[in-house]
């Protein structure tokens, strides 16, 4: 009776030691399917974010177009010219007004391209072209004196707004704003708005070289 007891232990051992090794491999199966799974997914991910970026990432501007071309012929702009615009500003002065801007002139091309339609006059800026379209204002400030704080905000029609807060200052160390948007345009004219407190800016200047508004064609 006890010999036949032990017998069944070892055979229960036995069948146990089966499941825990059926379930030990299914176990490491599934921890490994699971890890190629979040792998494949983050590798997913990450070429899908590559691929936006490379889509909404702004060109190089003019100036660093034309120090590119120097460099040698190996360099190549990865946008087409005719579906960019860039446009520096034209005016330090902080006051409520349409902002001025100007085409950047280098070798024998300007930085309008010809899917646009600058109008220095009504500075306006208008793309010929209907799409999805990447948009970017650079703004950039210096205090000249004693500068006291303020809110600035620079709309681009209903498209972008970027808004600045300016700190009191008697510094010349500058203070710069990046602003961007992806956004549809069927064919309207973009006129960007500057906007400053009541009091005004006094002392505050808009830095010309490193100032600019930019949109290049997305589709």
């Amino acid at each position: 009776m006890e010999h036949q007891k032990t017998d069944m232990d070892v055979e229960s051992l036995r069948r146990s030691g089966r499941r825990g090794s059926c379930l030990d491999a299914c176990l490491v199966m599934s921890v490994a399917f699971l890890f190629a799974a979040v792998t494949a997914v983050a590798a997913g991910g990450a070429m899908v974010a590559m691929d936006l970026q490379s889509k909404v990432k702004p060109p190089l501007q003019p100036l660093e177009y034309e120090k590119s071309q120097l460099a040698g012929p190996t360099v190549y702009p990865r946008y087409k010219m005719q579906n960019f615009a860039y446009l520096k500003a034209n005016s330090s002065e902080l006051k409520n007004s349409t902002m001025h801007w100007a085409p950047v002139y280098y070798g024998a091309g300007m930085s309008v391209g010809s899917n646009f339609l600058f109008n220095p006059e009504q500075q306006s800026l208008k793309p010929e072209r209907s799409g999805m379209y990447f948009m970017y204002i650079d703004l950039n400030f210096t205090c000249t004196y004693t500068c006291e704080a303020g809110l600035l905000s620079v709309s681009v029609g209903s498209k972008l707004t970027c808004e600045v807060e300016l700190p009191v200052s008697n510094s010349s160390t500058p203070v710069s704003k990046k602003c961007w948007a992806v956004t549809q345009m069927d064919g309207e004219k973009l006129f960007t708005q500057m906007t400053v407190p009541e009091k005004g800016l006094q002392h505050w200047k808009l830095t010309l070289e490193t100032s600019g508004f930019g949109m290049f064609l997305v589709d």
